[in-house]
């Protein structure tokens, strides 16, 4: 089941129980030029606990809410559940959500055999680009397209549930 969407009924989807990826800085926007699909993303956090995070998340016309566990040492796998709900809904849910909402333009771009999907942010989190890759295993190889930078796979402040909370332009570097 890693690595695929599953159809459970009619109009529900579930994607697989454990997620294992990397994430990467950008460090330019030639990707944009070889994007598949270019789709914007509005999320919040019903719950941030170091443990496990609820996500609410509207992705052009779909709702989705996930649960999320803790990452391992190395911050490459944690448990993922994630089901498609109404627009309707995650909206309301979003009204409940912590602090502020995560808005940005997600850009999906192939490499090799595999799909990127490099995110964009805006608002308070403006100047961030983040490419993220799922694999099947923690081992499996795959291609680096020149426009990827520093690996950031582990990096808890480069999680999303974290940026709601110390945005992006708050850091000092």
């Amino acid at each position: 089941m890693q690595g695929k969407t599953v159809r459970i009924h009619p109009g529900e989807y579930s994607r697989p129980m454990l997620e294992i990826e990397r994430k990467f800085l950008v460090i330019s926007d030639r990707f944009k030029e070889d994007a598949l699909s270019v789709t914007r993303i509005v999320q919040g956090f019903l719950n941030t606990h170091p443990q496990r995070t609820v996500r609410v998340r509207i992705k052009e016309e779909q709702g989705f809410i996930t649960v999320k566990g803790k990452s391992n040492e190395k911050g490459t796998t944690r448990f993922e559940w994630e089901k498609e709900i109404p627009v309707i809904e995650a909206e309301a849910l979003l009204k409940l959500c912590e602090k502020e909402t995560i808005e940005k333009i997600r850009y999906e771009v192939k490499a090799g055999d595999h799909i990127f999907e490099i995110d964009e942010f805006f608002g308070n989190n403006e100047g961030l680009i983040i490419a993220e890759i799922e694999l099947n295993s923690e081992m499996e190889q795959f291609t680096k397209p020149n426009w990827l930078g520093k690996e950031v796979t582990g990096d808890l402040k480069y999680y999303n549930s974290l940026l709601s909370k110390q945005p992006y332009k708050n850091w000092k570097e």
